[in-house]
């Protein structure tokens, strides 16, 4: 079955008017001097200024938020509606509420970019965050208690990835260009190091962990992945790439199957119960760029991968080693820009990726805005794309909470916290 190619979705006239007030800015300006930390409160509303760009809206025929919500809800307890129908309306729903999306929160706590993200599984507003100097931020936007702030090495020291443990919540699972993969506490405290290279050329770059199997997967710059179970004791150490493996993702659903991308353009899938050797893969997924990140849905049964141009992939679990949707969008490989990674919503089929213009692509318009996009899991297609004109840089990162409410993204230096107008203010008059 030939994948569906989705052309990315032409901007409107309105856009370039917007932009031709605003300079453009070069990759120079990504990272704005931060020395100290910060974290600043509510953002003054923008309502003038700010604005989420909803895509092709007459196609999509979004209906009140509130009363799709309660007649599909209706429909389905009368068997008059699917399970599938239903989570397309609560999908739409979601959408209509998106439009009202705007920072609220912001913090630059580094001096120097921000390389990673995670948000704790029970807490829907705290999250870990990670710098290119080895520093980790606890922060908890919801209080006005300082974040906690973990110092790192500086350079070398960059964090790669960042997992809560979800058998002791106030612990994270680290890895870093430091050489090691880690387990700490909120204190800083290094509780258990489960891999260390002991070698300034080799780094760890990606890591995950199951609370279930109680193992922990790590990958290098040299192509090799490191299965441990958390105890600390080593299962296997194999060379399963010829470069970097850039992301490594088990599935939620099946934690015995493994997705390590790398940048050697392609992605492998495993299963770990028959792991022998670096030939043992099920599927091995050819790309034409070198690839960023590989990620499960939450159901574990698609795969969305990010390659280092401009392209997405989403594959299915019913054919994984053919691409059910190619997705055109520009997130173009940087030296000085952490890599642009495309990861799914929590709870509803979307599609988050940050938008970094390309001037030698044709769809590419003048003025083109560094946008946060949102495409449909099945169809490919543009939804929505949000934008704030106060924060124009390329956010590398956005996830979603595990409620799907809030978004967390990572421009630079900058850490940007995007929810509903109306949570927003909400929020900051329950502060004050």
């Amino acid at each position: 079955m030939a994948p569906k190619k989705c052309p990315e979705t032409q901007k409107s006239p309105d856009v370039a008017v917007l932009l031709r007030s605003k300079s453009r800015r070069g990759p120079q300006e990504l990272e704005p001097e931060a020395k100290k930390l910060r974290v600043q409160g509510p953002v003054p509303s923008r309502t003038c200024e700010s604005c989420c760009l909803l895509a092709e809206l007459s196609s999509l025929q979004i209906p009140s938020r509130s009363s799709s919500i309660v007649r599909n809800l209706y429909q389905h307890k009368l068997g008059k509606a699917t399970w599938s129908s239903l989570q397309q309306g609560l999908q739409k729903s979601f959408l209509h509420s998106l439009a009202s999306y705007q920072v609220f929160r912001k913090a630059a706590p580094f001096d120097r970019r921000t390389t990673s993200l995670a948000w704790h599984p029970t807490h829907p507003s705290t999250l870990a965050v990670g710098s290119k100097g080895g520093d980790i931020m606890i922060w908890n936007f919801g209080i006005k208690d300082k974040p906690i702030f973990l110092k790192g090495i500086g350079a070398g020291g960059s964090i790669t990835g960042l997992k809560f443990n979800h058998l002791n919540t106030n612990q994270f699972f680290a890895s870093s260009m430091e050489g090691t993969t880690r387990l700490q506490d909120f204190k800083g405290n290094i509780l258990r190091v489960y891999t260390s290279s002991n070698s300034c050329k080799v780094w760890f770059c990606s890591l995950d962990v199951s609370a279930k199997s109680r193992v922990v997967v790590t990958g290098d710059n040299m192509g090799h992945v490191i299965l441990l179970s958390t105890d600390g004791k080593e299962l296997w150490n194999l060379r399963m790439h010829k470069k970097k493996v850039a992301h490594v993702a088990l599935n939620p659903c099946c934690d015995w199957l493994l997705a390590t991308a790398s940048i050697d353009q392609t992605v492998k899938i495993w299963d770990l119960r028959q792991i022998k050797g670096k030939d043992s893969f099920l599927y091995s997924l050819p790309h034409r760029h070198p690839v960023n990140a590989a990620c499960f849905s939450p159901d574990g049964a698609r795969l969305l991968t990010t390659d280092q141009n401009n392209e997405i992939r989403v594959y299915s679990a019913s054919q994984w080693d053919s691409p059910l949707n190619l997705i055109s969008h520009p997130h173009r490989h940087f030296q000085h820009l952490t890599p642009i990674k495309a990861t799914w919503h929590s709870r509803h089929n979307l599609i988050v990726v940050g938008r970094y213009p390309d001037p030698n692509l044709k769809s590419c318009v003048p003025y083109e805005l560094r946008t946060i996009d949102v495409f449909d899991g099945s169809s490919g297609k543009m939804m929505c794309q949000l934008y704030d004109p106060g924060y124009s840089g390329i956010t590398s990162l956005n996830e979603f909470n595990p409620m799907g409410d809030t978004l967390a993204s990572t421009m630079g230096y900058h850490i940007l916290i995007w929810s509903q107008e109306e949570d927003g203010s909400q929020k900051d008059h329950e502060r004050l």
